[in-house]
């Protein structure tokens, strides 16, 4: 196993970093909104360039493949997202800055994937895209990519609201072995470092980004299940509503903030 430069495994390293830098904030506070920063404003500036290059920002490859799936036929009804949407640069634009959004049928909040998934249960009578598989994310980069430089915008009316209150409430809730809130980190010690890398203010701006330690493209509920690892807490299932409920408060607190999919994250 690896070790820290103090000889403890890594992982065991990462949460007694987690524990000192976090732990002091009992009672953490919103961030102001006028201190809000993406997660993009704390990246190395060689990162930084990645993101903005479309030639070398490496999610550029899973817009191309979901431009491509956007126009393939599939399912029993042998028929394409184009053929409902047409052109997504114009039937797309908006919606990623949109979602989670209400779905009457499921009487609650979808993300992106679910919602992808509806069109694909109900208009191709095709199967649902599996959670992080290569389709999907793919799909949902180049949904996400039609939307890039608008201001998130997620609904928050009556119907929202006890979903919204559910997803902040998980954010604010102690959990895990390591008895840590998210909000401990990422409201009270942002700017902060953790075992190296900067601490975030968890603004989901860039998703699906594509992390260098993954080396591949991924959805936020990943990045959600990792942060949850690292705090010895049970990661919910991919789409659980509970997630996706986190997903919204997270959407919500940055409201008006800009997307940046396909973004880059160390």
């Amino acid at each position: 196993m690896s070790t820290g430069r103090v000889g403890w495994p890594l992982p065991a390293l990462a949460a007694a970093c987690i524990v000192l830098v976090c732990a002091r904030g009992a009672q953490a506070a919103d961030i102001p909104h006028g201190e809000r920063r993406s997660g993009y404003e704390f990246m190395s500036r060689e990162t930084r360039a990645m993101q903005d290059d479309d030639f070398v920002n490496p999610g550029t490859l899973w817009v191309l493949d979901g431009e491509a799936l956007w126009i393939r036929k599939d399912g029993a009804a042998g028929r394409a997202c184009a053929d409902c949407h047409g052109d997504a640069r114009a039937s797309m634009k908006g919606v990623a800055a949109r979602h989670p959004a209400w779905d009457a049928a499921a009487g609650r909040p979808v993300n992106l994937e679910q919602r992808i998934n509806t069109c694909r249960t109900g208009r191709q009578q095709a199967p649902p895209l599996a959670h992080e598989g290569k389709d999907l994310l793919a799909l949902t980069a180049y949904v996400a990519r039609q939307s890039r430089g608008m201001a998130i915008d997620v609904a928050s009316d009556g119907r929202m609201r006890p979903f919204l209150e559910a997803g902040r409430e998980t954010f604010m809730r102690r959990q895990g072995q390591l008895n840590l809130a998210c909000a401990q980190c990422h409201d009270e010690q942002w700017g902060k470092k953790l075992a190296g890398t900067t601490i975030p203010q968890a603004h989901p701006t860039g998703y699906p980004i594509y992390r260098l330690e993954w080396q591949g493209l991924g959805s936020l509920q990943r990045r959600l299940r990792n942060c949850m690892i690292g705090m010895r807490a049970e990661p919910y299932a991919y789409g659980a509503p509970e997630f996706v409920d986190l997903e919204l408060y997270l959407m919500w607190r940055a409201r008006g903030m800009k997307l940046e999919a396909p973004g880059v994250r160390p």
